[in-house]
């Protein structure tokens, strides 16, 4: 179909395809980050097992570290209820 002597495919959508590719290619990056994420296995930071509470966490990984000795973190462990 022509109007004014012109093509609508042509001159009609041009200033359509600098959106419809950006458009394409936000797509296309968001497939990518979706599929990395899915072979990764990782969807945000690691969470702590049910029921536990975060403090044990904490305290755990100060005996690991070594700045508090056993029987410190058995007495900090019993009075937080783990």
């Amino acid at each position: 179909m022509y109007w004014h002597g012109q093509s609508m495919m042509g001159w009609g959508w041009m200033p359509f395809h600098g959106v419809l590719s950006l458009l394409l290619l936000i797509i296309v990056i968001a497939a990518a980050v979706a599929i990395v994420r899915g072979l990764s296995g990782r969807s945000g930071p690691p969470a702590s097992p049910v029921g536990r509470s975060p403090g044990l966490d904490v305290l755990a990984e100060r005996y690991a570290k070594g700045e508090i000795d056993r029987d410190e973190y058995l007495r900090k462990k019993s009075d937080i209820g783990g």
